[in-house]
């Protein structure tokens, strides 16, 4: 089993407040990593799921109250949300009685509804901790290599998979898993699942560009509005990720519409039919590709508190990730080129000079860091991982 960084984040958030919401999307590991703490730390497993562990919360304070001495990890949390009254009740009585920290591990996906309410009932009591799919830090010294993170994204039964085709296959029946009975169950909402699954392959198709619900809307035979609250539902789900322009103190026009990315690189491969390395390397959305692959593990690697976005000005100044580093004051801006020899673009130059940024890297796809010019490295996607993971300056 290759280790999950998220791990000791959840034990710190367990041992400081009451209760921890361990969220993240179908099949990213939520429940393999929530057994692994409940057994070393002695717990009381619940899937929601059963029918027969949600008879047991008939009477929550009465089953619940058994259990004041022992975390409780509740499962697929969506499927009882009339609990959260509950445990806030339970929450407050165990403060009474000494019993502060580590009361309950709730896992459910990620859905704006599940969140609020969560937030709202035991504001105060409950510290958010995100499970992404597997990093590049993650698999640093294990057997799947970089290439196969790249194609196979970092969901654990894809990139583990025996084969191309099983992992391919994984990958699949997740999309449709997520278009027929998870959009409806987590988002509470009916949408037909043709219109989704084609607005999410377009989005693979364009991958990195910028969010134009107008032309997605025309293609799509809908309206914009509908094209935007279908965005946002991938984006609560967090199967999309919506890039923010940064706001820069310069006298330039700046592009003010965000960039899209389907986050998980595998699901943008199996959307567009790319089935190995051969398919991916020659198809035209190699490059967004990696762009989107090397985002997600960069803002994965990053502090907590850290603010990202993209740079781009109508003139061509441009950075694809512009990172605002908690507690520094400039920026680091970060170009992401496919290839092995990576040249800065003039775009970059100029965003340099708009920005001041206190480093800049170009991130390309191969292992080799050195200096390209004056303030600028080129750097591998593991190394400048470990460098935001370490704080460098």
């Amino acid at each position: 089993m290759i280790p999950r960084n998220t791990f000791p984040a959840v034990t710190t958030a367990l041992d400081r407040q009451a209760a921890v919401g361990l969220i993240g999307p179908r099949q990213v590991g939520k429940t393999t990593l929530a057994l692994e703490i409940a057994e070393r730390r002695d717990a009381l497993y619940l899937d929601l799921e059963s029918s027969t562990d949600r008879a047991k919360l008939a009477d929550p304070n009465l089953f619940l109250g058994q259990y004041e001495n022992r975390l409780v990890v509740l499962d697929e949390i969506h499927r009882a949300p009339q609990l959260f009254g509950d445990l806030r009740g339970l929450i407050d009585r165990g403060r009474r009685r000494g019993r502060r920290t580590g009361r309950f591990l709730i896992l459910g996906s990620a859905s704006i509804d599940l969140l609020r309410q969560s937030a709202e009932t035991l504001a105060g009591r409950i510290e958010f901790v995100l499970l992404n799919p597997f990093s590049v830090a993650e698999i640093e010294h294990e057997a799947p290599s970089l290439v196969s993170l790249w194609l196979r994204g970092g969901f654990p039964d894809s990139l583990l998979a025996e084969t191309e085709a099983d992992s391919t296959a994984f990958r699949r029946n997740f999309i449709r898993t997520y278009l027929h009975r998870d959009v409806a169950d987590l988002a509470g909402v009916r949408l037909p699942a043709e219109t989704l699954e084609r607005l999410w392959r377009m989005l693979a198709h364009s991958q990195g560009s910028l969010l134009n619900a107008s032309k997605l809307a025309g293609s799509l035979g809908i309206s914009s509005p509908t094209v935007s609250r279908y965005v946002d539902l991938l984006v609560d789900l967090l199967l999309v990720r919506r890039l923010q322009p940064v706001r820069a103190n310069v006298r330039k026009r700046l592009i003010k519409t965000p960039k899209v990315y389907v986050r998980d690189s595998g699901l943008v491969h199996t959307l567009l039919g790319i089935r190995d390395y051969n398919a991916l390397a020659g198809h035209p959305v190699a490059g967004g590709s990696w762009e989107g692959f090397v985002i997600e593990n960069l803002l994965a690697a990053a502090p907590p508190g850290t603010r990202a976005g993209f740079y781009r000005t109508r003139a061509g100044a441009e950075v694809d990730l512009v990172l605002h580093l908690p507690g520094r004051q400039a920026p680091w801006a970060i170009e992401i080129k496919l290839g092995l020899s990576p040249r800065p673009s003039r775009g970059l130059q100029h965003a340099r000079e708009d920005l001041e940024p206190s480093r800049t890297f170009i991130a390309g796809s191969g292992e080799d860091r050195y200096p390209v010019a004056q303030g600028i490295e080129v750097i591998g996607v593991r190394e400048l991982t470990a460098t935001l993971i370490s704080g460098d300056e």
